[in-house]
């Protein structure tokens, strides 16, 4: 049977990372919350950490959230910074010097 050829690799699709991990926070807490009036019954039943289980994933979540936040930051800055480069480069070009001196060019 012949083998069928590879397809490239598309590039990885970006997602709103900030918002997924915000809406996981979010559910955590009200697991929290809807779980706080059952604490007694739960213990009971030997589940009585389920409540701070949720509490930590809130909390981790916050954690999330900062590193989302600080990764969509520091990419954005750096597309920016690639941006810049590029018009740079681009402005030298269409000037044709260089980047040399103009009291040393020679015409």
């Amino acid at each position: 049977m012949p083998k069928t050829p590879l397809h490239p690799s598309p590039p990885p699709l970006e997602a709103n990372d900030v918002a997924i991990v915000g809406g996981g926070t979010v559910l955590w807490f009200v697991a929290f919350l809807a779980l706080l009036p059952f604490r007694g019954t739960l213990a009971d039943h030997g589940h009585g950490n389920w409540p701070w289980i949720c509490l930590a994933g809130a909390g981790l979540g916050l954690i999330g959230l900062w590193y989302c936040r600080s990764r969509r930051d520091a990419i954005a800055r750096s597309r920016a910074a690639e941006a810049a480069a590029a018009e740079r480069t681009a402005g030298e070009r269409s000037t044709g010097d260089n980047g040399a001196d103009p009291a040393t060019r020679s015409d």
